[in-house]
Formats: C-alpha cells, structure tokens, sequence
C-alpha cells in the first residue's frame, strides 16, 4: 500500500545487506578451519543494471533448492547470489580467510546497513508523519 519502486528496492537491499553480513560473519567464524573457502554475495552488477535499465519490469528470483536462499527472499527485487571463492589459498591448511579483509568488509557493510535502514525507516516515516497530521 505505501510501497514504491525505490521503497521495494530499498526493502531488499537491507535484506541483502543482512545475508551479506551473516556470510562474512561465517567468514571470520571460520578463518582457521582448514579447507573452508571464502564466501561472498554478488549483487553490485545487478543493482546497478537495474538502476540503469528504462523498463519498470521488476526482476524476481527463482529458488531452485530450498536451502539456496533464506527465507523471505524469494521477492527480492535485486537477484543476487552467494560466491564462493575456491582459487586462492591463505594458509597451509587451504584456508583463504584473509581475516583482515573480512573485518574491513564486515565494517563497510554495517555502515550501508545502517544507511539503509534510515532510508527504508524514513520512507515509511513520511508516511507516519502525513497521517497524524491528518487527525
């Protein structure tokens, strides 16, 4: 009802946002477990053609198992996908957590976390704001 185009699309990237967060947490959970390999979401590309393109045709993903995606992202406006990175090694155990990497990309990603949740809460505070002026 109070959802537009930006609002949809902000609505997912804060959700990205979150799984993006859990995976570098499992990230840096898993920095000395031999054999893990680093894993990261992939949504910039996406986004951006999104952004870029003229048709207002919305892009919805399709789950093809159902541990792929966590719930609540089958709606998701932004297709993105989860990226593991099988060619580097880090340490001897073939690890390729590079733990200050991972910390460095945990903290950019809580700064566009909170930025969108200020987005996202602000649109619907517009919408709170107008109603109580209403009464």
């Amino acid at each position: 009802m109070f959802s537009s185009k930006n609002s949809i699309r902000n609505e997912s990237l804060l959700h990205i946002l979150e799984l993006r967060h859990r995976i570098i947490a499992d990230n840096i959970a898993n920095a000395e477990t031999p054999g893990y390999k680093v894993k990261s979401v992939v949504f910039q590309e996406e986004l951006e053609k999104m952004i870029n393109r003229e048709d207002e045709e919305s892009v919805r993903l399709k789950r093809t198992h159902e541990k792929h995606l966590p719930h609540g992202t089958e709606s998701s406006a932004i297709p993105y996908k989860v990226v593991e990175h099988n060619h580097t090694v880090m340490n001897n155990n073939l690890n390729n957590v590079d733990i200050d990497k991972e910390m460095a990309n945990l903290a950019s990603n809580q700064l566009s976390y909170n930025y969108m949740i200020d987005r996202v809460s602000g649109h619907y505070n517009k919408y709170k704001k107008l109603f109580a002026d209403l009464k």
